[in-house]
């Protein structure tokens, strides 16, 4: 047998695997020996049917399956020990139809498969990022607060808008390529545009411009489910108002405290305010500290200028996913793409800096994902008995996919860690809405 690989394109190629019939006439005769044997046809004994009626029912189909098993092996062994970063699946050129069975000789198999070129990652001290610290000023608490008030409160519905409403409505584009029901929380509409939802009816329509009207671009372009490059191209559209959702805030007094922190927890509005900004504060320290590790991953991708075989990948996740369109794959792949990218840093780094997780790692990953489970229904400090059943109990579920998610997050961790301690890093403190427009 023979197994080539020919690069097509800079990041893609094709295998092909040469199949004699002295690589699989062996397996075949033996087969044809061992159905001989056990076979039962009417008219002979078991054990007595002649080899060449076997090969006659059934030497195709044994042909088919020993070539069908020599050439995956020699394919995922190929794949296995060579030198070249292969991504996705290989994807078979030929059809089986193609194929002489019976008469053929030899048999060549040819198969797509993309690539990732040789990179190089950059984590050392010429990398410079900001890592950002939100203040929690009075405003942010006073903004938290709202939101707590808004919850417990009751909910309306007006015939007309105010600020801070939520609008539900018709949104269309000139051309009819967009037209669907969206829902607007004018909090993140900019001010320009906020003047011309509030105060309208029910039935009023308005126009709005996408790309300046929202305070982030992903409030409208989630719901209108639409990738990067057609959000760009969007032009104004037309908005129908047909309900408006208002929250009667609830009184900032002894039921609100009691409802957010359970009863007689906190007695006056100091304490309740300072409770609120000792939570708001590990929350947002907890999303600084995601976002650095955004930039990070986002720096040494860029940095490391990895060239995906893009084509070849969406052909590869619609062909192997039923639930997955051609559609979806535009909208949803540079998501993928980027996890892709990262993953492969991170392999580089692991192998590089032999950077190793136990099985101990693991386990108490696992324990404080439980933990941050219950946290919110107040057991959480009454259960550190019980950690150790529950998280081997997860760790064993879903097939070993749920051990491998948290080995996961705890080696990209361990790189994330690595890579902080080798680039770096200025902090800086800045207010929420500084934050939130980074």
């Amino acid at each position: 047998m023979d197994i080539t690989f020919d690069k097509t394109e800079k990041t893609q190629g094709v295998i092909k695997i040469s199949v004699n019939r002295a690589d699989f006439q062996p397996g075949v005769d033996q087969k044809i020996k061992e159905y001989s044997k056990t076979a039962n046809i009417k008219g002979f004994r078991q054990g007595k049917v002649p080899v060449g009626m076997i090969k006659k029912m059934y030497g195709n189909a044994l042909i088919v399956d020993e070539i069908n098993k020599l050439v995956s092996e020699k394919l995922n062994g190929y794949l296995k020990e060579s030198d070249t970063q292969f991504l996705g699946e290989p994807l078979p050129i030929q059809k089986d139809e193609e194929f002489d069975w019976e008469n053929q000789d030899s048999f060549e198999f040819e198969y797509e498969i993309g690539f990732a070129e040789p990179f190089e990652v950059k984590a050392d001290k010429k990398v410079k990022l900001e890592k950002y610290f939100i203040n929690v000023d009075d405003k942010v608490i006073d903004e938290t607060i709202e939101n707590l008030q808004r919850q417990f409160g009751e909910m309306e519905n007006p015939e007309i808008s105010s600020d801070k409403d939520t609008l539900y409505g018709q949104v269309k584009s000139k051309d009819e390529s967009i037209d669907q029901e969206i829902s607007i929380d004018l909090r993140d509409v900019e001010k320009g545009t906020l003047k011309k939802l509030v105060g309208i009816k029910v039935g009023a329509e308005v126009e709005i411009d996408p790309k300046k009207s929202f305070k982030h671009e992903n409030v409208l372009k989630n719901q209108l489910k639409l990738n990067d490059e057609d959000y760009k191209k969007l032009k104004k559209l037309s908005f129908e108002l047909k309900a408006v959702n208002h929250h009667k805030l609830a009184p900032v007094n002894q039921e609100l405290f009691d409802k957010t922190f359970g009863k007689d927890t906190i007695k006056d509005e100091v304490g309740f305010r300072d409770r609120v900004k000792e939570i708001v504060s590990q929350n947002y320290k907890g999303e600084s500290e995601q976002f650095f590790d955004h930039q990070v991953r986002e720096k040494l991708s860029e940095s490391a200028k990895i060239n995906l075989p893009d084509e070849f990948l969406k052909k590869w996740l619609v062909r192997t996913n039923e639930n997955i369109t051609p559609e979806l794959m535009e909208l949803e792949y540079d998501s993928y793409a980027k996890e892709l990218k990262w993953s492969l840093i991170r392999n580089q780094i692991v192998k590089n800096q032999e950077i190793k997780v136990e099985h101990e790692d693991v386990i108490a990953e696992a324990k404080e994902l439980i933990k941050k489970q219950f946290a919110g229904s107040g057991i959480g400090n009454q259960m550190d008995d019980q950690l150790d059943t529950f998280a081997n109990n997860y760790l064993q579920g879903e097939n070993g996919e749920n051990y491998m998610k948290v080995f996961n997050q705890v080696q990209s961790q361990k790189v994330l860690d690595h890579i902080k301690e080798e680039v770096t890093v200025k902090e800086k403190t800045v207010s929420l809405d500084e934050f939130r427009k980074l």
